[in-house]
């Protein structure tokens, strides 16, 4: 019987040998995960930015017709027949009751407003456990102490 060790086939790899290619393994697997990452991310800010662009758009557009709509409110009033600095009046007096309606709505939301608990106390305990650990645990040594009774007790200095 032969050795399968020796066979012509097979290809015995040092200790070494495998621990330089796992390593090598894993720094390509690593460095595949941040390109897929970056090209995730790279892809999530074009979007994002288009969809900012078309936000902001959005809002100068809306902004840029409220002249024009207050204007079109104050002159449809003043066709129902009433004088024209009422009709305006009017439509100021909507528009800052709109706005105190929306100013009582926001500070309402902002009494709600809580600092993140669960991840403050998430945050506090996971320092309590890494207080703990010593960066670089040292080799414990032993040290024999005698007692008055004379009996020794080993003990750790770590």
């Amino acid at each position: 019987m032969s050795d399968p060790s020796h066979n012509a086939g097979s290809a015995e790899r040092s200790l070494g040998q495998l621990v330089a290619s796992a390593t090598a393994e894993m720094s390509a697997l690593v460095h595949d995960e941040i390109a897929l990452a970056k090209a995730e991310l790279r892809q999530d800010v074009k979007r994002g930015a288009i969809g900012g662009i078309a936000i902001s758009t959005a809002g100068v557009l809306a902004l840029f017709s409220l002249p024009v709509l207050s204007f079109a409110a104050a002159y449809g009033i003043h066709n129902l027949g009433l004088g024209l600095a009422w009709s305006f009046l009017i439509v100021g007096g909507a528009f800052l009751l709109l706005a105190g309606l929306l100013g009582l709505l926001a500070v309402t939301k902002f009494k709600k407003v809580k600092p993140p608990e669960k991840s403050i106390a998430s945050a506090k305990a996971t320092a309590a456990t890494l207080q703990g650990v010593k960066p670089h645990p040292r080799p414990a040594t032993v040290e024999i102490a005698v007692t008055d009774s004379g009996a020794t007790v080993a003990r750790s200095s770590a």
